[in-house]
């Protein structure tokens, strides 16, 4: 890429930020766009302009986000958001840090050089001249550039080892809180063996009372659910068409436009079929499906209990005991974790066995790599063939249109990244419904394991794919002719990659953010479906509510970028404040965004640190490998001293993982020693868990009793 490609790619980028800018401060004080742009304040049932500034700046949301405090934080968006800023945070101290030490050293160094010119290359720019590719090899000018490395390792070591204390921290406080967590009093229990002549409540009901005879409360089994789920999601469905009817036969009468009751085809998508009156329809669907809901209910109550269960205790320290002890000598039977949320347990994955999941993780283990494996080669192909020059030779006839200097100006700047951006956009879901399919008990577990998978694969892919496929293609040429040569063509190519990556951040930074600031996209569907579609108050929350973060896929795209980044840190330095620019705006918008749009989904207390922090010390130990094989490549007699440095990174993550991760795995038993001030309602936490498609509302039938009484019956395996 050009000079010219490159400021015509950033200006253009910075200027459509600015104006996304403006526009969101114009329609976000609009009254009827504020439950787009303040839902979360809203849900909280706080004024959508509380704390927002007085002035009529269109700037002021920045003041607002700057000022918040982590407590702020917490109270409307909970510690996994929390936790997500310290992430951001760390990496733009880092980023920054470096920049301070990398820039005023090393880009003079590189600039006044002259390899390129000692090469004859014709075709280099001023980017390239900034780069480590313009230091002649051997020199001892690469002194500075090793330094640098060491400096970017040490920075990074540092500032993670002070987020783990401080996420640490986060998670003692939230832990402690006096408020009620009703995951706080239960355990998980799963591969329960069968036993003969006891029905499955009865046997765990003995089985915990005997080895916990004064903390055990009660015990829910795991059952089959999936004749109830469906009967319990259809009745609901038609609920909400009642209402729609309703409201649209109201609205009628109330302005006068039609009084006639509203009517639909029973047939396929309500074009065929017998007319009816809605109103009535669904009223004796509804009068219909509801006794046979309850029937369904008590058959699954009764006769679907599976090998699964959850366990009640009268306190926190009793359940975070049960949490981390062996129950059985052999490793497939009650196997006990801590109980998730309620609102994030994945009830169809909990009645897999150990070893069913055990195979189901190797599977898609292998199904992970042999994708990534296969997306290497449309990833090799568009990084090939989305550069004008390959796709004139593929496409002669394109020459005249791309020969135009402002087509090709813009282009070159945009084609490659908006083309890799869309390609990627296609992995989330694939990954999650790989994860889900391990057998994970949880949403956030599952969320995690897709988060992990999408890291790798980008990282591989997007970074290392891109980077070798578009490599090799560029210099295939040159390395048939000489086949000796390929180190040294790789060697003198792989800076030119600097280029695209800074224009892949640039864009992902002003226009994402952008995008992401401005709630384009939700903004517009709200409103068509405020005009055309929703009759109901439901429909219209339906419309507007926001949901999270999504951290699965929103940190590996940061992780991402942060290995790039860090990758290029010594080879380009340019780009270091590209990365700052990256993620002091993430931090900076998405603050804005968690403080009145995101409404989190599930909470689990930073959990996902640990992850995250083995994901960063990856992308560090692909630096210092990157570094040590381009250091190799210059033919510098020191590059031996670059060994250590993996070897170090590997270390510092085996002591954080020694001295953090167990308490992010389990609940100190210190921390819930301290009991609440107030006893808790022990059966609003056993109802809490109950699924929707099981919560009765008539409480007094026998058959409910698993699900509803006041006390669990037990016997003794005596």
């Amino acid at each position: 890429m050009d000079l010219s490609s490159f400021l015509t790619s950033l200006g253009t980028s910075f200027v459509i930020f600015v104006i996304l800018v403006l526009i969101y401060s114009w329609l976000s004080s609009k009254p009827g766009n504020a439950v787009v742009y303040y839902p979360n304040r809203i849900l909280k049932g706080m004024d959508p302009n509380e704390n927002r500034s007085a002035s009529c700046s269109p700037f002021a949301w920045i003041r607002e986000a700057m000022s918040s405090s982590e407590e702020n934080v917490i109270a409307m968006s909970g510690v996994d958001t929390a936790v997500y800023f310290v992430f951001l945070s760390t990496v733009l101290g880092i980023l920054i840090i470096c920049g301070l030490v990398l820039l005023p050293s090393l880009l003079p160094v590189a600039a006044t050089d002259n390899r390129l010119e000692q090469l004859g290359a014709n075709n280099f720019t001023i980017l390239d001249k900034l780069t480590m590719g313009n230091v002649t090899e051997k020199s001892p000018r690469l002194w500075a550039f090793l330094f640098a490395v060491y400096c970017v390792s040490f920075v990074t070591y540092y500032l993670l080892w002070r987020a783990y204390n401080h996420i640490s921290n986060l998670r003692t406080n939230a832990s402690m809180s006096p408020e009620l967590k009703p995951e706080q009093y239960a355990i998980l229990v799963r591969d329960i063996p069968s036993v003969e002549g006891q029905s499955r409540k009865e046997q765990v009901d003995s089985y915990f009372k005997m080895i916990y005879p004064e903390t055990f409360y009660r015990s829910m089994i795991v059952t089959d659910n999936k004749e109830v789920d469906k009967l319990f999601k259809e009745l609901e469905g038609y609920k909400k068409k009642l209402l729609r009817a309703e409201a649209v036969y109201a609205e009628g009468k109330r302005t006068g436009k039609s009084e006639v009751r509203p009517t639909h085809k029973t047939g396929c998508l309500g074009i065929l079929g017998k007319k009816v009156d809605s109103i009535e329809f669904y009223t004796e669907k509804i009068s219909e499906l509801v006794p046979k809901l309850e029937a369904e209910q008590k058959t699954t109550l009764r006769d679907k209990q599976l090998g699964a269960a959850i366990v009640f205790f009268t306190s926190r320290i009793a359940a975070a005991s049960a949490a981390q002890s062996l129950h059985a000598q052999l490793v497939d039977k009650w196997t006990v974790i801590e109980a998730p949320e309620p609102r994030q347990i994945i009830w169809t994955n909990l009645k897999k066995t150990f070893y069913e999941r055990q195979v189901r993780q190797y599977g898609v283990y292998i199904l992970v790599a042999l994708a990534i494996l296969f997306y290497m080669i449309p990833i090799g192909i568009i990084s090939a063939f989305t550069t004008l020059k390959n796709l004139m030779k593929l496409m002669p006839f394109l020459k005249p249109i791309l020969k135009q200097s402002a087509i090709r100006t813009v282009l070159e700047a945009y084609l490659p990244q908006i083309a890799l951006i869309v390609f990627l956009a296609l992995l989330p879901k694939l990954l999650l419904f790989l994860s889900k399919a391990e057998g994970i008990p949880s949403m956030s577990h599952a969320i995690r394991a897709a988060s992990g998978k999408y890291f790798y694969f980008t990282v591989l892919n997007v970074f290392i794919g891109f980077t070798l496929a578009g490599t090799l293609y560029r210099t295939l040429k040159d390395i048939q002719n000489d086949p000796n040569s390929i180190v040294g063509v790789l060697a003198s190519s792989i800076p030119g990659s600097a280029a695209f990556f800074l224009t892949f951040v640039a864009l992902k930074f002003f226009v994402g953010y952008g995008l992401e600031l401005t709630r384009i996209v939700p903004l517009i569907i709200f409103h068509i479906k405020r005009k055309y579609s929703c009759k109901t108050e439901a429909e219209v929350k339906e419309a507007w509510f926001p949901g999270d973060l999504k951290y699965g896929t929103r940190i590996p795209g940061d992780l991402l970028i942060a290995t790039i980044v860090l990758c290029y840190s010594v080879i380009a330095p340019v780009i270091i404040p590209f990365g700052v620019a990256y993620f002091g705006l993430g931090w900076l918008i998405l603050r804005n965004q968690a403080l009145k749009v995101y409404v989190p989904s599930y909470e689990s207390y930073g959990r996902m640190w640990p992850h995250i922090a083995v994901r960063i010390i990856a992308a560090l130990v692909l630096y210092q490998v990157t570094m040590l094989g381009y250091f190799t490549l210059k033919k510098f007699y020191y590059t031996p001293f670059l060994v250590v440095l993996p070897i170090i990174s590997l270390l510092f993550a085996f002591f954080c993982h020694t001295k953090f991760y167990r308490s992010f795995a389990d609940t100190a038993l210190e921390i819930v020693v301290r009991e609440p001030k107030e006893i808790p309602n022990l059966e609003q936490i056993f109802k809490s868990f109950i699924p929707p498609s099981l919560n009765a509302e008539k409480n007094d039938d026998d058959q409910f009793e698993d699900a509803l009484s006041q006390a669990s019956r037990s016997t003794s395996f005596a």
